[in-house]
């Protein structure tokens, strides 16, 4: 008899009137408005204008969700052609079923054409919004939990998840919760990129890199632990090797990058220092009119009342 466990919930969806709103959804939306508002006031502290970064996002969140898919669906192709499947599931997205890696490739392509048309150079940008990845990571997670999904072996520790649906081969029971621990895992990645970037003054996209290594070494013990049906090469999780892969990349540009680009750059976004001294310029000017309209107010009651003045002691004569 298990003495507590994390409930999940009896369903991933609540509806409201005709609209249906899914928690798998929720989750990746709250994430997106974390990681633009985090990555928006990064990029003002490194010297870029307030809301490029919502702008850039506008490329890069579609290409990044397209991307999320299509790994998903080219990685477990056999949920959605295999025979008894409905390919049309392939597009229901709501579902559940986004690959990070897809999602993190595409992504950097739409956030490269946004940068591109802005004139930004893209490792900057990449470094100012990467630990809000983390944690848009973090909170999409927790969409797993509403699909009762993505957990690992049976275990009857205190912080098991309860799985109850027996749709699609599951086993209703208790397991290791391996969406909790990959939320819990990023919001400890963003916390080091942030720390490491206020203490290392990391630049040139070293932040990302960071980032991106961090999440690929938790993203192995995890993925090592689920029990999920997935694709193995040499004993390994089709995903666990893919962890490494992009883990020695992060390391190898991480490393080059510092050699060849020390420090972080000067600008960030062309003309935002310049905007930003017109503004001054201007806030000074409207200043100084005011204090001008106040010296010529005083001058202008001062004359007064040396007239009013005059005019009683002319009076009193």
């Amino acid at each position: 008899m298990e003495l507590a466990y994390i409930p999940s919930p009896s369903r991933g969806v609540i509806h409201l009137g005709p609209i249906p709103l899914r928690g798998y959804a929720f989750c990746i939306i709250i994430g997106v408005f974390v990681a633009v508002w985090l990555g928006n006031r990064r990029w003002i502290a490194r010297g870029g204008r307030a809301g490029t970064v919502a702008d850039i996002a506008v490329w890069a969140v579609p290409f990044g969700l397209v991307g999320g898919r299509l790994y998903h669906v080219i990685t477990d192709y056999e949920l959605y052609f295999s025979e008894g499947r409905d390919w049309v599931d392939a597009f229901k997205i709501w579902e559940g079923g986004l690959g990070i890696w897809g999602a993190i490739a595409l992504g950097a392509l739409g956030a490269w054409i946004g940068c591109r048309r802005r004139g930004i150079p893209m490792p900057a940008y990449a470094d100012a919004v990467a630990p809000g990845i983390a944690l848009a990571q973090a909170i999409g997670r927790w969409g797993n939990w509403f699909n009762q999904e993505l957990y690992g072996k049976a275990t009857d520790l205190p912080w098991a998840v309860e799985i109850t649906s027996s749709s699609d081969g599951r086993v209703p029971g208790t397991y290791h919760p391996t969406f909790l621990y990959e939320s819990l895992w990023c919001i400890g990645v963003a916390l080091l990129v942030i720390w490491a970037d206020r203490r290392f003054t990391l630049g040139h996209g070293r932040a990302f890199a960071l980032y991106v290594a961090a999440y690929c070494v938790g993203r192995f013990w995890i993925e090592y632990m689920r029990v999920d049906e997935a694709h193995e090469i040499l004993g390994l999780r089709l995903n666990n090797w893919t962890a490494l892969f992009v883990f020695l990349l992060a390391v190898l540009y991480f490393v080059l990058s510092a050699k060849k680009r020390p420090g972080r750059e000067a600008v960030v976004e062309p003309g935002a220092a310049d905007s930003g001294a017109s503004a001054d310029a201007e806030e000074g000017e409207k200043a100084d009119a005011d204090t001008s309209e106040e010296k010529a107010d005083a001058e202008s009651s001062d004359v007064k009342d040396d007239a009013n003045d005059e005019a009683g002691s002319a009076k009193k004569s």
